[in-house]
């Protein structure tokens, strides 16, 4: 559908030459035609300048959980900036919708999890974080145990800490922290499986685990920190009963199990939180964002256990951390809104039937000749597209085939994100059926057409 807007394109691009954009190859968007302007949204829709409505496949970037133009959310935080506009949760300050917005969390997130710290991002949520884990460790008294533990393929944000725990792929060209993160064997047993059954490269991840724990020492590790389902790093899903094990040679070890929900939490997977009710374990921390306001406001949370929390309050020490903005009134008044929202609607619950038909209907795509993989869960999904599905050779990167096949789609109405060999599909959790249907559609036809043109 096409529906006329009075934005100039040209004019936004124009100014758009002064705008650094995120992940992006900024000598690409030089190109005329490499930008899309994006103006208004509403639903699981948004529009572009050009009047072109298309379906938000990428949930604005994992986040749009509610769909876009809700009242109930714009309302609280125009309320919420009418009678406090800003005041910081700093030094012995705090204010009532910061406080509603931690003993909400607390209510919400699984076992002694109790304790919350905002910040703005989930880059800033993973950091805060190791931070806290750190001054945990000094507290008792163990300045060495500070190694933190991460996965080939993991994504935890973009900040110098936070990239170092992410896959290196994504630092290449860049500096980060050295030495702090050492990275495990990859999960993705459709790759990394090598002849293995699935139950037997979990035991081969669980060993790898423990083998880096005796190569480093006990005694020198804070934390592993890992994803229940990988998302920029591909939409990996571990093997059956990965976390947990995973989890219960941490704690052997004493060493603190970080969960970075910062995608899988508020409904993407159908519950609040993944972690225990998808994947039956309790983290010693949740790190959260992006669904947590559904993107209406930039906000984060650290959600730590009671026993951390006891750690470092004790006497004797400040909490020497934070940042300007940490519990914004209008930023917490939005993921109020956004739980009563999602409670009042019953959204997790409706993705864990709705987000099934997605999965379902993605991973009906598996015939067609360059599909490879079709793999995440609910409204979490990813499909990888190979030159040769025997050998599973993959295409070349000056083949383009994530950018052309989003380019296709987009031509027919759907954001896709192209992410090299694979295309991610993170929808808002309000779709329809209908939508559901067309999404499957167009990425047939698209994947057909540029199939065609290899």
């Amino acid at each position: 559908m096409n529906i006329k807007t009075d934005i100039s394109t040209d004019a936004v691009l124009t100014a758009d030459t002064h705008l650094i954009q995120s992940f992006a190859d900024l000598n690409l968007l030089k190109q005329d035609g490499a930008r899309t302007v994006i103006v208004g949204a509403e639903g699981a829709m948004v529009r572009d300048s050009e009047g072109n409505e298309l379906i938000d496949g990428i949930g604005g970037l994992w986040c749009s959980n509610v769909g876009h133009g809700r009242r109930e959310i714009i309302d609280a935080i125009t309320k919420q900036l009418n009678e406090l506009d800003f005041y910081s949760t700093f030094y012995n300050f705090t204010h009532p919708t910061a406080a509603a917005l931690a003993e909400k969390l607390a209510e919400l997130a699984p076992g002694q999890l109790n304790k919350v710290y905002f910040g703005n991002s989930g880059s800033v949520a993973n950091d805060s974080a190791v931070r806290i884990l750190h001054h945990y460790n000094n507290r008792l008294g163990r300045p060495k145990k500070k190694k933190i533990l991460s996965r080939i393929g993991a994504y935890h944000g973009s900040t110098h800490l936070a990239i170092a725990m992410t896959t290196p792929a994504y630092s290449v060209g860049w500096d980060h922290v050295e030495g702090l993160v050492h990275h495990l064997k990859s999960p993705h047993y459709w790759r990394e499986g090598d002849g293995m059954t699935e139950a037997e490269f979990c035991d081969a991840l669980v060993e790898d685990l423990k083998d880096t724990i005796e190569r480093l020492g006990a005694e020198n590790i804070a934390a592993f920190v890992a994803e229940p389902i990988q998302g920029a790093g591909g939409v990996v899903v571990p093997p059956e009963g990965y976390h947990a094990r995973m989890a219960k040679v941490c704690a052997d070890n004493d060493i603190k199990y970080i969960a970075d929900e910062v995608v899988t939490a508020f409904g993407r997977l159908g519950h609040f939180f993944a972690s225990q009710d998808v994947f039956g374990h309790t983290p010693d921390i949740i790190n959260t964002a992006k669904g947590l306001t559904s993107g209406y406001q930039p906000l984060s949370a650290t959600i730590v256990s009671d026993e951390i929390h006891e750690v470092i309050s004790r006497p004797g020490g400040m909490f020497l951390h934070g940042m300007t903005y940490s519990g914004h009134p209008a930023a917490a008044a939005a993921g109020l809104a956004n739980i009563a929202l999602m409670e009042k609607e019953q959204i997790p619950e409706k993705a864990r039937v709705t987000g099934k038909l997605f999965e379902n209907t993605l991973r009906g795509l598996a015939d067609l000749d360059i599909v490879g993989e079709v793999r995440g869960s609910h409204f979490m999904m990813g499909v990888e597209f190979v030159r040769d599905k025997e050998t599973r050779e993959s295409f070349a990167p000056e083949d383009a085939i994530g950018l052309k096949l989003a380019r296709a789609a987009q031509k027919r109405g759907l954001i896709a994100r192209p992410l090299g060999n694979i295309l991610i599909l993170s929808p808002t959790l309000i779709l329809t059926e209908a939508q559901i249907g067309q999404i499957g559609d167009i990425l047939r036809e698209s994947i057909a057409d540029v199939s065609r043109n290899l």
